[in-house]
């Protein structure tokens, strides 16, 4: 994938908006159809046409609200936090993955355009078939990303936040319920949908094995 990056100091950081990015990818000219796997609103917020859906997962990755959103649940002044995947050896991210048509793509790269690009991954259906997958990546090489925070932190940035897709909070709290319905473990996401829960009062249901924080 072709890419281009602006330079500042010793920091290199690629641009804001990715759509022009993902469309430089070739990875699946010629195909018919696409796995799109979903892992954070994608899962709940499914505005666009598919063939097919099944619960699925990929490896060596965790979930994670270390991505910043100036587009969707927050501002470029007060940026919300959404769900990215950062490298994790022997973790498994649960999800849903979604049959598409490549003309899909498009509006999920204006969809996705704050710092996330197109990334190949195997994907592992749980009834136990596989397949070559596409998600939507924040890394932190791009300007949104925001990183690692304390957990009271990151719950506090959330319940203040609202963009035009409005309240970070509901963010969090779908993907929570999201994942409770596919009876999946997140202890990050959970966690800090319990200090929103504590804090503000929401209702928000969980697994009942779920236990600690991450």
């Amino acid at each position: 994938m072709g890419a281009s990056f602006s330079t500042t100091g010793c920091t290199t950081t690629m641009a804001l908006d990715t759509t022009a990015l993902n469309r430089q990818m070739t990875h699946f000219d010629g195909h018919a159809e696409i796995w799109l796997f979903g892992y954070g609103s994608l899962i709940w917020k499914v505005d666009f046409a598919y063939l097919e859906r099944r619960p699925a997962f990929i490896h060596g990755w965790s979930r994670r609200f270390w991505q910043g959103s100036h587009d969707h649940r927050g501002t470029p002044e007060a940026p919300g936090r959404v769900a990215t995947l950062v490298r994790d050896p022997g973790a498994v991210c649960h999800g849903m993955a979604y049959r598409i048509t490549p003309e899909v793509l498009a509006p999920l790269d204006v969809r996705e355009k704050n710092g996330y690009l197109r990334e190949v991954v195997p994907l592992h259906f749980t009834d136990g078939d596989s397949a070559e997958g596409l998600i939507y990546l924040a890394t932190e090489e791009n300007a949104a990303f925001l990183g690692d925070a304390p957990l009271d932190a990151i719950a506090a940035q959330i319940a203040r936040a609202h963009g035009p897709s409005g309240p970070n909070r509901d963010y969090l709290l779908n993907l929570a319920e999201a994942l409770h319905e596919l009876e999946v473990e997140d202890p990050h996401v959970f966690a800090l949908a319990r200090r929103l829960r504590d804090a503000r009062g929401f209702d928000v249901r969980f697994p009942p094995t779920t236990q600690g924080d991450a």
